[in-house]
C-alpha cells in the first residue's frame, strides 16, 4: 500500500498538491478509480479514490476515514543536538520516525558543531519515513532551541539526560517506567559539558547511559528512541 500525507484533507472531494499529484500521477501511474490511502498526520488513515488524475492537482473523493493503529499511550520527546555531518541527523529523524516519535527538537549546546539546520529539508525527512513505515501520526519537528531554553520547558513525565561518565550506572531500560511520558536529551559530538549537566540535574533531568559502548549522537538517539518503545510494545 501507498500512503500519501496531507494534512488539510477535508470530504467530500479534495484536491492535491502538485508535488503529490506529479508523484501520484507520473511515477506511480495512477489513474481515475484507483483506490488510494491517505493520512492527516493527526492519527486518522482516508480510504479514497481518484476522480481526477492531473499531475498538476489530482481530485479525489474520500469514502472512509478511521483512526490509525500506530497512536501509543505514552508521548515520546527526543531533544537531540545536530550532527557536524547533517546527513547523519537525517538519518537520526528518519528512523526515530519509523520506530515511534512524538516531538525532536534540535538544541545547540556548549559544545556543538553545528548550529543550524534546514527545516524544510528536515521535515521531508520526516513525512517520507511516515508515509514509507504507513504511519499515521507524524512527529512534530520544533525549530533549534539552546540548552537552556530546552532544560526550562515544561514536562509531564520523566526527563533524562543520556551522557558518557563513569560515575553514571543508572541504565536508561532501569529508570525509565513503562507507560510513562519521556524526554531524553542527546548531547552533541563532544557530549554535555559538566556545567550543563549539573543544570540540567537541577531542573528535574536524571543522568542515564545507554549502554556500555560510546555511541555517536545519532545513534545513542536511536538507542534512546528504541528502548523507550521496546519496553512499552
Amino acid at each position: 500500500m501507498n500512503l500519501f500525507y496531507a494534512p488539510d484533507i477535508a470530504p467530500p472531494v479534495f484536491q492535491l498538491s502538485p508535488e503529490e499529484s506529479k508523484h501520484m500521477v507520473k511515477v506511480l501511474r495512477m489513474k481515475a478509480g484507483d483506490p488510494v490511502f491517505f493520512t492527516d498526520g493527526k492519527g486518522f488513515l482516508y480510504a479514497c479514490r481518484i476522480v481526477e488524475a492531473n499531475p498538476k492537482g489530482t481530485l479525489v473523493e474520500i469514502q472512509a476515514k478511521e483512526g490509525g493503529k500506530d497512536r501509543r499511550k505514552f508521548f515520546l520527546h527526543l531533544a537531540v543536538a545536530p550532527t557536524k555531518n547533517i546527513s547523519r541527523y537525517e538519518w537520526f529523524l528518519e528512523k526515530a520516525t519509523e520506530i515511534g516519535v512524538d516531538r525532536i527538537t534540535p538544541f545547540v549546546s556548549e559544545h556543538s558543531e553545528r548550529k543550524t539546520i534546514k527545516p524544510e529539508r528536515m521535515n521531508r525527512v520526516i513525512t517520507a519515513a511516515m508515509k514509507q513505515s504507513l504511519k499515521t501520526w507524524r512527529p512534530m519537528m520544533d525549530d533549534v532551541s539552546s540548552f537552556k531554553e530546552l532544560i526550562l520547558q515544561p514536562f509531564e513525565g520523566q526527563k533524562f539526560i543520556a551522557y558518557i561518565d563513569s560515575d553514571v550506572t543508572l541504565k536508561l531500560s532501569k529508570a525509565y517506567h513503562q507507560g510513562n511520558n519521556a524526554l531524553v536529551l542527546i548531547g552533541p559530538e563532544g557530549d554535555f559539558s559538566p556545567e550543563e549537566v549539573e543544570e540540567a540535574k537541577n531542573y528535574g533531568f536524571v543522568p542515564v547511559r545507554l549502554g556500555p559502548s560510546r555511541l555517536r549522537t545519532e545513534t545513542a538517539a536511536i538507542v534512546a528512541c528504541h528502548t523507550i518503545n521496546l519496553l512499552n510494545y
